[in-house]
């Protein structure tokens, strides 16, 4: 069996999401998200005043509200999809917008 890969109308929708959360949340501070896509993966980045880090990975499974979360954990330098308490948890729903939120939540930025 083959890569699952994200389908182009996925990637654009994500995207769209992406985009829209950085515009209508973070519109007064110097931070962003960045999506990236490799594989069945959406890696979630993030610019804050000019340096970049890895956030969470999210695992595609055919539907835009149905992602399997991982955060970044800077302590092992890897995404632990089994990681369930951090500050933001409570957010993860399986959403891009969720996963944005725990995020910021997780790694707060000033």
């Amino acid at each position: 069996m083959g890569k699952k890969l994200i389908p182009d109308e996925i990637r654009e929708k994500v995207s769209v999401i992406v985009e829209e959360f950085n515009r209508q949340e973070l519109k007064s501070i110097d931070v962003r998200y960045i999506a990236k896509f490799q594989g069945r993966f959406l890696y979630l980045d993030r610019i804050a005043y000019g340096n970049k880090g890895p956030v969470s990975r999210m695992e595609y499974f055919r539907e835009t509200d149905k992602w399997k979360f991982a955060i970044f954990k800077w302590s092992t330098e890897t995404y632990d999809p089994g990681e369930r308490m951090f500050p933001g948890s409570e957010f993860v729903d399986g959403t891009v917008e969720g996963a944005m939120r725990a995020g910021m939540s997780a790694y707060p930025v000033q």
